[in-house]
């Protein structure tokens, strides 16, 4: 693929933003744990550490799948899992002052549920740290485990995310083998059936080679399957990874928003789309935005039922 277009480059941050980013990390470090803004080096850590937001990678930095789109290391982790974790997350949630939190978290196969365990207990720590503190998981798929999604659905999670990554063509050659588009949206469709109230998001990649009538249909697909916000960004190749899939197109800014207008058109209550967008990106924006419609519509029913 050609040199990145205009519109996917990133501006540098300013000496006062690198400081504060400075201020962050040094508190991270403290509590021995990382972030996804650092790790895949995200165009919108400054925008998002400064609105109160980050994302935390837990679960260590080893997946078990080898989807070709992303650059973690492949591995077998062996079951360990560090049971401090989500305590320190906790810790460092308040120390930071967030307000909204993403956790998010490799493939855990080696692990019996999956890694939904420390998933709830992270959101449980952070919630008893501070109720009001929003908390959004992007969790795997933990292999089609009806239990494991249901522990995630005891929690007090506010938003439980888990992304279709892309159209139903491609996904055989770009995820693992035992990911896949069917099970991506039974996960979602279980967690909808077992909990209406709760606000569900997903979120998909342009630039691997899908036309434009694939889009709409997987984003209704994801709004039959119960999802309230989605996610549109442009893949962008990691630079450390040759195995990973090339770039096939960079998607323009117009035609991010005409597939926003169709998503809103199908009916999801927050469509967060552009060529820099990551899953968390204005993830408390669109929260709350699902929080209003869903308001708005038991108001309309109440008056009109």
């Amino acid at each position: 693929m050609s040199e990145r277009p205009s519109w996917i480059r990133v501006k540098a941050p300013s000496r006062e933003e690198a400081a504060g980013m400075a201020s962050v990390r040094d508190t991270l470090r403290r509590h021995r744990l990382h972030t996804v803004c650092q790790g895949a080096v995200c165009p919108n850590a400054v925008e998002c550490w400064g609105a109160r937001t980050a994302t935390f990678m837990i679960l260590g930095d080893t997946c078990t799948r080898a989807c070709r789109f992303c650059g973690v290391p492949t591995g077998d982790p062996g079951g360990v899992v560090d049971r401090d974790e989500p305590g320190r997350i906790a810790a460092a949630v308040v120390d930071l002052g967030l307000r909204y939190v993403v956790l998010t978290s490799v493939d855990r196969d080696d692990l019996a549920d999956g890694g939904a365990g420390p998933f709830a207990d992270t959101v449980d720590r952070i919630k008893e740290a501070d109720p009001d503190i929003l908390v959004e998981v992007l969790i795997p798929d933990f292999a089609g485990n009806s239990a494991a999604l249901d522990r995630i659905l005891a929690t007090a999670a506010d938003v439980i995310g888990h992304n279709l990554e892309t159209v139903r063509r491609l996904t055989p050659g770009v995820r693992d083998r035992r990911a896949g588009y069917e099970r991506s949206l039974g996960v979602l469709a279980h967690l909808r059936k077992r909990d209406s109230s709760r606000v569900l998001k997903s979120g998909l990649m342009l630039g691997l080679g899908e036309d434009r009538s694939e889009v709409v249909d997987a984003l209704g697909d994801l709004r039959e399957a119960g999802v309230d916000i989605v996610t549109i960004g442009q893949y962008l190749k990691p630079t450390a990874s040759p195995s990973t899939v090339p770039v096939v197109r960079f998607a323009s800014p117009e035609e991010f928003d005409e597939i926003a207008a169709e998503g809103r058109r199908i009916g999801f209550d927050a469509v967060v789309a552009g060529p820099l967008v990551r899953s968390s990106y204005h993830a408390a924006e669109a929260y709350r935005a699902a929080r209003s419609s869903r308001r708005k519509d038991a108001t309309d029913r109440s008056c009109c039922g």
